[in-house]
C-alpha cells in the first residue's frame, strides 16, 4: 500500500517517464543547462534567489564565463524564435541584500531579450518567503529540490577544500556545499509547470498561454535515469493568504512517513526546528521496537543571526529527542572534512524511510517550511517487490558513501552484513578525515535566542502575524479591485493641499491670509469660549457631507500651528466619528445598507470580531470612506468603547504625517528651501507608497491574459 495520498499528504499523484537524483550542484547545474539548451517553447524558473552571473558549466579550471546564466538565457532565446522564459524570484527583504545579486533583472543585462519575463514575487504574508525551487522546460522536464540557480551553490561530491571552481561571480571562494535536486519527465513535470503558472498568475495577474508541447522531451543527454515509469507525489506548503487556505501537505507527508517507518529514517536538512516533526520523531524513538534514526545537519548555520535563532532552537529539539531515545536508536551527525576547521555545509532537504519512501524538495525541517513559506517536495514511494525500493535504498547508499568517503559498494556490503543503518555508519566511520562526526548538542552560540525569546514562533514562525491575518480577512471581500482609484483619491487630496498652499503664496489670498495673520486669527479663535466648538462643528459638517477626512486634517494643519493643528484634527476626527456613529445607529442597518451596499455586512462582521485592533486597522486601509465606516459601525452596534479607542489609535499616525506634510508644504511655498521641500516630498512619497501597498495587499490578482 502506497504512502502517498492525493488531496491529503500530496497535492497530486503524477506519472513520470523518467526520474533522476542529482546529488550536489555540479550535477544539477550541468543537467539543467543541458535541458534548457534543448528547450523549444518555454522555460519556467521559480526561485528563492537567482543570480544571472553564475557559471552553469565549470570545467577543470575556473568557471566558464560563456555559460553564465544571464548570457546563456539571452543567447538561447535569440537562437530559438518560439522560446519564452519566465522567471519568478522571491521579492526578498533588505535583510538579505548582501547575499544577493543587486537588481538581478538588470544584471541579466540591459540587453535582456524581450521574450524573457522577470517578476519579483511578493504574494505572501509578512515575514514569509517564496522558497520553492523549480525549473520546468517545455512542460515536459522539470527540476525540483533544494538548489537555486544562484551563487555559492555549485560543488562536486568530492567537496575538495581547494577547488578553484567553487567561487562566487565576484571571484570569492566559498566553503564546500551539499544539496540534492530531482529531475522528472512526463506528467509530473507538467504538474510542476501548472504549479508555476498558477503562481505566475497569482503574482502578476496575467496567465501564461501554454503552447503545444515540443515533440522530443528535453531530457539531459548525460543524465542516466534512476527510475522509469513511476507514479510520484507532489506536496506543497502554502500559507493562508488573501482567501487562499493554508496547505500543509509537506508536513503531513513527513509525519506520515515517520509513523510508517519500520527499520530506518534518514534525514538531511539545513534546519531542525519543526515542533510537529520533532514530536513525530520523539514518538518513534519512544517505541520499544522502532527504526534507526540518522539526522545529518550542518555543524552550524551560516551567519550569527541564524546561529543565534535556528541553531538555538535546534539544540533544544536535539535535547528533546535525546531524552526520548531510551532505546539508543538516534544518531545526529555533521559531515566533517579533511580540514577540522571546515565542515561540509548541508543545505539538502531530504528524508528516506526504509526502502519505501524518498522525499526531496525545498522544505527544511523547520516550522516556516512546514507551515509558513511556500515549498514544493517530490515524493517517491515503493510498492511491494518493485524497483522503486531498490532506487530509494541506492540513493541512501550514495549519500552515505559521499559523507563517509567510501565506495558505494562498501556501504552496500557492510549494510548487508550489519543489517542496520546506524551500525553500518559506525562500521565505516573513521576517526579523522571525511566522515560523519557526531554533532554536539551544547554548541556555543553567539546569542542563545531561544532563551531570550521564549515564544519560539517569533524566531521560526508557523503562521502570519495578527496584523496580516486581519488584513487577509478584508482581502477576501476586496478581490479584483483596482488600486489606482484609491491612489488617485489620495493624490487628489495632496494636490488640493498643494493648490491651497500655492494660493497662500501667489493669489490675492496671500495679501491677508499670511501665516502671521492666520496665527493671530487662530489665537483669537482659541481665546473665544466657543472656538473649540467652531472647529469641531466644521468636522461634524464635513463628516455628514462626506468630505475626505484627509483634506480636513490638511486644511486644519495649514490654518493652525502644527501642535494645535494636530490636536484639533485628532479631536475633530473623534467628534465626527462619534456623531456619524450615532447617526448610523439611529438610521439602522436597512437604511445604511442603501448607502454602504455590500460593504456593510463584511465591515460590520470584522469590526465586531476584533474590536479595538480591527477598528484601528480599518482607519488605515481603504475599505470604505471615513464617514461610511462610521455609519456602518453605528448601524452594527459596535461597542462604543472599542470604536472610539480604535479610532483614536488608528487615526493618530495619519494625522501626524498629514499635519507635518501640510505644514512643511506651506513653509516651502511661502519660504522656498530645500529642507522643507524634501520633508514634504518624502512624506508625500510615504503616503502614496503606503496607500499603494495596502491596496495591493487587499486586492486579489485577476485572471488577465
Amino acid at each position: 500500500m502506497t504512502l502517498l495520498k492525493e488531496n491529503d499528504n500530496c497535492w497530486c499523484l503524477a506519472h513520470a517517464q523518467k526520474a533522476a537524483f542529482l546529488i550536489d550542484g555540479a550535477a544539477y547545474f550541468s543537467a539543467v543547462a543541458d535541458a534548457m539548451e534543448q528547450a523549444k517553447k518555454t522555460i519556467f524558473i521559480a526561485a528563492w534567489d537567482i543570480d544571472s552571473r553564475i557559471a552553469l558549466l565549470r570545467g577543470n579550471g575556473v568557471p566558464d564565463d560563456q555559460t553564465d546564466l544571464g548570457a546563456f538565457l539571452n543567447d538561447k532565446v535569440k537562437r530559438t524564435p518560439e522560446l519564452h522564459v519566465y522567471i519568478l524570484n522571491w521579492d526578498f527583504p533588505m535583510l538579505y541584500v548582501r547575499e544577493r545579486e543587486w537588481l538581478p533583472i538588470l544584471k541579466l543585462g540591459w540587453k535582456t531579450h524581450g521574450r524573457i519575463f522577470y517578476h519579483q514575487d511578493d504574494q505572501h504574508p509578512v515575514g514569509a518567503s517564496q522558497h520553492q525551487k523549480l525549473v520546468v522546460i517545455d512542460n515536459q522536464v522539470a527540476f525540483c529540490g533544494g538548489l537555486d540557480l544562484t551563487n555559492s551553490r555549485w560543488d562536486t561530491p568530492e567537496h575538495r577544500l581547494d577547488d578553484p571552481r567553487r567561487t562566487t561571480p565576484d571571484g570569492e571562494a566559498y566553503p564546500p556545499f551539499h544539496d540534492i535536486q530531482m529531475a522528472v519527465q512526463g506528467e509530473a513535470a507538467e504538474k510542476l509547470g501548472q504549479l508555476f503558472t498558477d503562481r505566475w498568475q497569482w503574482a502578476t495577474g496575467y496567465s501564461i498561454a501554454l503552447p503545444k508541447t515540443a515533440s522530443a522531451p528535453p531530457w539531459p543527454e548525460n543524465l542516466p535515469p534512476d527510475l522509469l515509469d513511476i507514479q510520484m507525489g507532489i506536496s506543497r506548503t502554502l500559507p493562508a493568504y488573501k482567501g487562499r487556505d493554508q496547505v500543509l501537505e509537506v508536513e503531513t507527508l513527513y509525519t506520515d512517513g515517520i509513523k510508517a517507518a519500520e527499520k530506518a529514517i534518514y534525514i538531511e536538512t539545513q534546519y531542525l526546528t519543526s515542533a510537529k516533526i520533532a514530536g513525530a520523531l520523539e514518538d518513534s524513538l519512544s517505541q520499544e521496537q522502532g527504526p534507526d534514526i540518522c539526522i545529518v545537519l550542518p555543524r552550524e548555520s551560516s551567519g550569527w543571526l541564524e546561529q543565534s535563532t535556528m541553531d538555538s532552537i535546534r539544540a533544544r529539539v536535539l535535547k528533546q529527542l535525546s531524552a526520548a531515545d531510551d532505546h539508543h536508536r538516534l544518531q545526529v551527525f555533521y559531515p566533517a572534512l579533511d580540514d577540522e576547521k571546515t565542515a561540509l555545509y548541508v543545505h539538502a532537504k531530504l528524508m528516506i524511510v526504509d526502502d519505501r519512501l524518498a522525499l526531496i524538495g525545498s522544505a527544511n525541517v523547520s516550522n516556516r517550511s512546514m507551515r509558513f513559506d511556500s515549498e514544493c517536495v517530490l515524493a517517491v514511494a515503493a510498492k511491494e517487490d518493485d524497483s522503486v525500493g531498490e532506487a530509494i535504498l541506492s540513493l541512501r547508499n550514495r549519500l552515505l558513501a559521499e559523507h563517509l568517503d567510501k565506495p558505494v559498494d562498501d556501504v552496500v556490503k557492510v549494510f548487508a552484513r550489519q543489517g542496520a543503518m546506524n551500525q553500518t555508519i559506525a562500521s565505516l566511520s573513521e576517526s579523522s578525515g571525511r566522515r560523519l562526526q557526531k554533532l554536539a548538542f551544547d554548541q556555543a552560540l553567539p546569542v542563545d535566542g531561544a532563551a531570550i525569546v521564549r515564544d519560539h514562533e517569533l524566531l521560526d514562525p508557523e503562521t502570519p502575524i495578527a496584523f496580516d491575518r486581519m488584513m487577509d480577512r478584508f482581502a477576501r471581500n476586496e478581490q479584483g479591485t483596482s488600486k489606482m482609484p484609491q491612489v488617485m483619491k489620495l493624490a487628489g487630496v495632496l494636490l488640493i493641499l498643494l493648490a491651497l498652499a500655492a494660493a497662500w503664496r501667489w493669489s490675492p489670498l496671500a495679501e491677508w491670509a499670511t501665516r502671521e495673520n492666520l496665527a493671530a486669527w487662530a489665537e483669537k479663535i482659541q481665546d473665544q469660549p466657543l472656538s473649540f466648538l467652531i472647529v469641531m462643528g466644521g468636522y461634524i459638517a464635513g463628516g455628514f457631507l462626506m468630505v475626505p477626512v484627509t483634506l480636513l486634517v490638511g486644511v486644519t494643519a495649514m490654518v493652525f500651528d502644527p501642535v494645535m493643528g494636530a490636536l484639533y484634527a485628532w479631536s475633530g476626527c473623534l467628534v465626527s466619528a462619534l456623531t456619524t456613529f450615532w447617526a448610523g445607529a439611529g438610521l439602522g442597518k436597512q437604511m445604511v445598507r442603501k448607502v454602504a451596499g455590500k460593504k456593510l455586512n463584511h465591515i460590520s462582521r470584522q469590526m465586531a470580531r476584533q474590536g479595538i485592533l480591527t477598528v484601528a486597522l480599518i482607519r488605515n486601509i481603504p475599505v470604505a470612506p471615513f464617514s461610511l465606516v462610521n455609519l456602518i459601525a453605528g448601524a452594527s452596534h459596535i461597542r462604543l468603547k472599542d470604536y472610539l479607542l480604535g479610532t483614536a489609535a488608528g487615526m493618530l499616525p495619519g494625522i501626524l504625517i498629514i499635519t507635518i506634510f501640510a505644514d512643511r508644504l506651506l513653509h516651502t511655498i511661502q519660504h522656498p528651501g530645500w529642507v522643507n521641500g524634501l520633508i514634504a516630498a518624502a512624506l508625500a512619497v510615504v503616503m502614496i507608497a503606503g496607500n499603494i501597498w495596502v491596496t495591493k495587499r487587499l486586492s486579489d490578482k485577476g485572471g488577465k491574459k
